[in-house]
């Protein structure tokens, strides 16, 4: 090698590490970011309004906007609003076109009479106003107003449902709020269950790494349905129960849930109706109304942190 060429090539090795390490970090922050809805900042764990930061596994501080679909809450947090979605009449075809339900999804066709649901898996805020009035027992919450209420059992779900004015969705009434009469693979249609749509496999991954809870209700608005419900595949997973309460399931996926799977209009996992989890919580459905404009307001109640 030439003297010229041997005093430069440290310097362009030097240079060469430096820009291959820039290059990295750039593109483990854009992989980050892509575990995060538009408008919400990555952080180590969670995806947090703008103006806030994580401290362990909270957002705090008061955010300076809150990303639609939320509103801005109590203590400058953001949370979503207390709103619900009529699903009309909804035939669900029998069986299932997704061959990896092969095996598991034995039903025949079937006809969901028209309902309302919650838009919003039900938060900490709407929880609060149920055991304030001594209807639901008190739970240990982690203080973020918007975050879905975890670790309950199926009675204490229907419980605060009676509360509200309704009950646990059946299976069918998720299924037909998730997949509708077009049978989508997932509520927001048949293919991409990608990080942004849903905070499903954040504890160990493909998403993120040491996760330990829920994000915040309606943060992922990709993932919403075509009517306008959120978070039914992720987030946290569902109780729902047959009419006559014979038969309890949880659907819908969770945060933890490390393949898509678990995401699937159709699928759903046993549990006993005594359990609870740190990745299961619940939504309400109602009566049918002539219009959303005819519907009660949500009873809610003044959130109390711990």
């Amino acid at each position: 090698m030439p003297e010229a060429a041997r005093r430069w090539a440290p310097w362009v090795g030097g240079a060469a590490v430096v820009a291959a390490a820039m290059t990295l970090a750039g593109l483990r922050s854009s992989r980050v970011e892509r575990f995060c809805a538009p408008g919400f900042g990555a952080q180590r764990t969670r995806c947090c309004a703008p103006g806030q930061t994580e401290q362990a596994g909270r957002c705090v501080g008061a955010a300076t906007s809150c990303p639609a679909p939320l509103e801005p809450g109590e203590g400058g947090a953001c949370a979503p609003p207390p709103s619900r979605v009529s699903v009309p009449l909804t035939r669900l075809a029998p069986g299932t076109t997704d061959w990896e339900a092969a095996g598991q999804v034995r039903r025949a066709g079937a006809e969901v009479p028209a309902f309302v649901i919650d838009a919003f898996e039900v938060t900490e805020t709407r929880w609060s106003g149920c055991a304030s009035e001594g209807r639901c027992r008190a739970l240990e919450l982690t203080g973020e107003p918007g975050r879905p209420v975890v670790g309950l059992t199926v009675h204490d779900a229907a419980a605060f449902c009676a509360w509200a004015g309704g009950a646990l969705p059946t299976p069918h009434q998720f299924e037909a709020a998730a997949a509708g009469a077009a049978g989508n693979r997932y509520p927001w249609g048949q293919t991409g269950a990608v990080c942004r749509r849903a905070a499903w496999g954040r504890a160990r991954g493909p998403c993120a790494q040491g996760a330990t809870g829920p994000e915040l209700g309606g943060a992922f608005p990709d993932g919403a349905t075509p009517l306008g419900v959120h978070d039914l595949a992720g987030n946290v997973a569902e109780w729902v129960q047959t009419a006559d309460g014979s038969a309890v399931e949880v659907r819908g996926g969770s945060f933890g849930d490390e393949a898509a799977a678990a995401l699937r209009s159709w699928s759903s996992r046993p549990a006993p109706p005594a359990g609870s989890a740190e990745d299961v919580g619940f939504r309400c459905v109602y009566p049918p109304e002539k219009s959303n404009d005819s519907l009660p307001p949500p009873r809610e109640g003044v959130f109390r942190s711990p």
